[in-house]
């Protein structure tokens, strides 16, 4: 049966319409304009520093790559789950049980590590639970929530799709833009209403006052540094 004509142009707009929209990239679950959490992969050298583990074989290198991802994806478990279809949970337990002796490994070989770098027994154990203490810390962020959350989010599914052994790859790749995102960016179309709004102050010099009233100069000066009464 043919269709009628206005019934094909609106299949036809319908379709274009759903084609534009899933061109569109994604902005997760928040309906924002993200900042740019983009970050190039971890070189050794650079992974040597960003993890603090300076002195580290190639073979360490990659066990704190893969334990600072385990660390990164447990703090976004426990502070991304007001929006539980980021899925920062379910990817997180996920993740642990795809890779667990991976992860096994990791942790014994950066004990290995500050057994090596800071003593045998309790002074490399007491180096190696501080330093456990610190990456956790390090991940953990209030006002960079969103950004974090959503780094971590995509970050945490490359993980659970990750082939077995490759974790400390995923962690090379995405561990810049997880640390990226811990520092406040906000909304990049419209600003973040709390934290890019500026109080501009007149001067409080005595000079500018008389009786409480301020001054004419000084208000002009006020007027032009804040852009009051400008077109």
């Amino acid at each position: 049966m043919t269709k009628p004509p206005f019934l094909r142009r609106a299949m036809a707009a319908a379709t274009l319409t759903v084609a534009a929209m899933a061109a569109q990239p994604a902005a997760a679950q928040f309906f924002w304009s993200p900042p740019d959490l983009s970050a190039p992969p971890l070189t050794d050298d650079a992974a040597a520093t960003a993890l603090g583990l300076p002195g580290a074989t190639p073979a360490e290198i990659r066990a704190g790559l893969a334990w600072n991802l385990r660390a990164a994806l447990n703090v976004a478990a426990l502070q991304c789950d007001f929006d539980p279809t980021l899925l920062t949970t379910s990817n997180y337990n996920a993740m642990i049980a795809h890779h667990d002796a991976e992860l096994d490994a990791a942790q014994a070989a950066l004990l290995g590590y500050f057994q090596r770098t800071k003593g045998k027994g309790k002074p490399g154990q007491s180096a190696s639970d501080m330093y456990n203490t610190r990456i956790y810390s390090s991940y953990s962020t209030v006002q960079a929530q969103k950004g974090f959350c959503q780094a971590a989010a995509r970050v945490g599914r490359e993980a659970i799709f990750a082939d077995r052994g490759k974790l400390n790859e995923v962690g090379r790749n995405g561990l810049g833009s997880i640390r990226k995102a811990t520092v406040l960016a906000g909304e990049q179309a419209y600003g973040t209403p709390g934290y890019d709004y500026v109080i501009a102050l007149p001067s409080m010099e005595a000079a500018c006052w008389k009786k409480g009233v301020l001054q004419p100069a000084c208000h002009q000066a006020w007027n032009d540094r804040t852009g009051v009464g400008k077109p």
